[in-house]
């Protein structure tokens, strides 16, 4: 088996000192860009690996991210989380960070984990999910100085225009505004919303993206998230003879539910359209706003590891990441 490159035979190939390929290695930002360059292109040469356990020894660091990860629930939409956390840790393993994931199944269940993973020295950073109003474990994080970035805005802090942490977030206001122009445009001005029941953050701000476009006296549907609840509403709706030309919906969840009740009522000439862009959606045919995860996850990581490639100290004002989804027209 041929012997696995070290730091000296880097340094060899690259011109440079040992010193130097360990500084490109941990503190990358002290380096001068063309110096840096050789190196990184020695290194992929030779398919040279730093040692993770030595590297935490000397810099008193694991290069490891934590991330939760949301118990299975079944359902539509959890795809999207899914990729997200795929492609954090794609993106991350091209830093030289990895992704730890752990389970918890409340918010307080989660504090505790991270508590744990921070005192093992497991971890030197996390990424949250699903933020929501009065969140304690942005609170919690804050207190203690643990740099984070949040997938999810600080809903209620944004009011103020001065959140106190790094926030990525997709901009659903804009995107279901996007399909709400499309569908009158194609459909009719009587365009729906159906969302979740009011003070979700998330489905709060979908909303106001369709409200931009039909104002304050167009027809709202409610519903808990699922198909067979989104279907009786809509149903119900046009059995009562509202006049409905499309059906703008918060999730590819609802989406389904409303497309499989103007199918009932022989309404196939209502434009259902969905948000999340899920593989049920793209099987069944339904247009749906796109949340790109992907960018989400390079968002996350360029605010979490800066401008040197290294975790950060949290950062202060109102630094955050907010990417235009796509509307995805079938």
């Amino acid at each position: 088996m041929p012997k696995a490159p070290t730091v000296e035979d880097v340094a060899r190939v690259a011109g440079v000192s040992r010193q130097t390929v360990s500084n490109v290695l941990n503190t990358p930002g002290i380096v001068k860009p063309a110096t840096r360059e050789r190196v990184e292109r020695a290194i992929a040469d030779l398919g040279y690996r730093p040692h993770t356990a030595a590297r935490a020894l000397r810099t008193r660091r694991s290069s490891t991210i934590g991330i939760h990860l949301d118990p299975y629930a079944g359902g539509i939409s959890g795809v999207v989380l899914d990729r997200f956390v795929h492609a954090l840790t794609d993106r991350a393993g091209e830093r030289r960070m990895r992704v730890l994931i752990y389970a918890a199944r409340s918010a307080d269940e989660e504090i505790e984990r991270m508590r744990d993973l921070l005192d093992g020295g497991e971890v030197d950073a996390f990424v949250i999910t699903g933020t929501f109003r009065g969140d304690p474990r942005t609170r919690w994080l804050d207190d203690r100085g643990v740099p984070f970035v949040a997938f999810g805005r600080p809903w209620g802090a944004e009011e103020t225009g001065t959140p106190d942490h790094c926030w990525v977030d997709v901009d659903g206001a804009a995107g279901v505004e996007a399909a709400t122009r499309h569908a009158r445009a194609v459909a009719g001005d009587a365009v729906a919303f159906l969302g979740w029941p009011a003070g979700s953050g998330t489905g709060d701000d979908r909303e106001r993206g369709w409200r931009a476009v039909v104002g304050a006296s167009a027809l709202r549907l409610t519903a808990p998230e699922g198909v067979q609840p989104a279907r009786a509403v809509v149903a119900e709706a046009l059995a009562a003879g509202a006049r409905i030309d499309a059906v703008v919906c918060a999730s590819d969840t609802l989406a389904i539910g409303a497309r499989l009740a103007v199918a009932a009522a022989g309404r196939d000439d209502v434009l259902v359209i969905g948000f999340d862009n899920t593989p049920a959606a793209e099987a069944l045919g339904l247009s749906s706003v796109e949340q790109l995860p992907e960018e989400v996850a390079d968002g996350v990581l360029a605010l979490l590891l800066g401008p040197t490639g290294n975790i950060v100290v949290p950062h202060e004002g109102d630094a955050h990441v907010l990417v235009e989804p796509r509307l995805i027209l079938r």
